[in-house]
């Protein structure tokens, strides 16, 4: 867990000033943009249908849209609306491979997410 959420003396009231600036030092990425950006991420991972995306993806390595929504039977549209949030998100990345469009999973995305959710539950 970060030293920011471990400070304990920081929670601590007492009769001394508090601590200026503790924000700057001990947790910089904690800014607007930097939260947003974050919560796209959970917020893009965190729907049921990108996530069995994900598994079949995983399966398989790597797929192609069509290879998506027939499998999902799913309406194309709805599948690749889907699979851009999850490439927006960085959990997906593209591949041409001639005519083809193949998608695979971002495995250093989703081992950094999955770091950061196991460090949030402790």
């Amino acid at each position: 867990m970060s030293s920011f959420l471990q400070e304990g003396d920081y929670l601590k009231s007492s009769n001394a000033a508090p601590k200026t600036d503790f924000l700057k030092t001990h947790a910089p990425s904690l800014d607007h943009l930097s939260i947003k950006k974050a919560s796209l991420t959970f917020r893009a991972i965190n729907h049921p249908l990108r996530q069995e995306m994900i598994r079949m993806i995983d399966t398989k390595g790597h797929v192609t849209v069509t290879e998506l929504f027939v499998e999902m039977r799913l309406e194309q549209s709805v599948a690749s609306q889907h699979l851009a949030i999850l490439r927006r998100a960085g959990l997906v990345k593209k591949e041409r491979d001639g005519k083809f469009m193949y998608y695979k999973l971002n495995l250093e995305r989703l081992q950094l997410l999955n770091k950061m959710v196991t460090d949030l539950l402790k």
